[in-house]
Parts: structure tokens; sequence; C-alpha cells
């Protein structure tokens, strides 16, 4: 789906790192503010990153840049009691987004809050990835240093593949986590 410059009325699939607390907000305010208004879609800057590969291969890097913030988030939150090591991306279908190819290839920024109206879906890492997941966010930031320890510690965690979840199984996800 084509990605708007700000102004437009085109629709964007955008992929937005959360956590399982912001899930849990969206369902209880039926919206999510997201941190920075940050999301990842598949941009022009992004197209040109890659020789080939079709809109499906562009969309799983999108979402693996939405996964890998997603560990920041998490990192943010370190040290604080009942964190769940669980990366969640937020599929979302938006009118308004910005290209930011200052910050990345496939980073947009969002012009406004999301509505649950506008998740075409929710994915989110098993329990099976949590101590893979734990690990990755002690050493996150020394990865995009190039630390290679680090890197392989991160690699660990995204071998792990996120389970989707239609936007009216996420209020029954969260009751059983």
């Amino acid at each position: 789906m084509p990605v708007g410059d700000g102004g437009g009325d085109a629709v964007t699939r955008v992929y937005i790192p959360a956590t399982i607390e912001s899930l849990t907000r969206l369902v209880e305010d039926r919206r999510l503010d997201p941190m920075s208004r940050t999301a990842f879609a598949v941009t022009p800057t992004l197209r040109e990153a890659y020789a080939s590969g079709d809109d499906e291969e562009l969309e799983a890097v999108a979402m693996a840049e939405a996964a890998r913030a997603s560990l920041r988030l998490l990192a943010a939150k370190e040290g604080e009691d009942g964190v769940r090591f669980r990366r969640a991306v937020i599929a979302a279908d938006v009118a308004d987004v910005t290209v930011r190819p200052d910050l990345d290839d496939a980073v947009v920024r969002l012009a406004g809050p999301v509505s649950i109206d506008e998740v075409a879906s929710v994915h989110v890492d098993l329990e099976a990835a949590e101590p893979d997941i734990e690990r990755a966010v002690a050493v996150v930031d020394e990865a995009d240093l190039g630390d290679p320890e680090a890197e392989f510690v991160l690699g660990d965690a995204e071998d792990h593949p996120l389970a989707w979840y239609a936007t009216q199984e996420l209020p029954f996800l969260l009751e059983l986590l």
C-alpha cells in the first residue's frame, strides 16, 4: 500500500512497535498513541534499498524493524516489575503518514493516535521466546553498535517468529497472558 506524504487520502499499512502493556492500553482505550508516533512501512527508500523483493518480502522487513524497535521499548522498561518479555507489533492501515528516511529506510511518522478500528492484526512472541527476548533486551544497544556477541544474542531472539492474532482476538490473548 502506498506511503503518503502526510497530506493525502492514501492508506498505508504500518507496523507499530508495541509491548504487552501498550496492547492492553489499545484494548482499554480503543486507541494508542505510539511512542514518538513512530512506525515502519514499505517506503520508497526501503524499496530502493532492496534491488529485488516483492511487497510481501518488503513488508516482512518493515515488520522485523518494528519488532526490533519493540525490543527497545522493552529495554526502556527493564527493571520494572511485571514486564512481559514479548515483542509485539501492531499492523494498522492508516491514512496519514510521513516518510522519515533521515531516521531509517522503513521509518514513518504517524499523524496521530491509531484507533483499534485501523488495526488489521497484532503480532506477539509466544511464551517460548521470553528467555531469548529478555537476553536480547539487555544487549540491543550493544548489538546496534556492532558488538558481535550481542548481535548473536539478538539473532537468537529474532529467530522466534511472531504469532499472528486478529484484532478481535486481542482481548482474549491479553486475558490469557
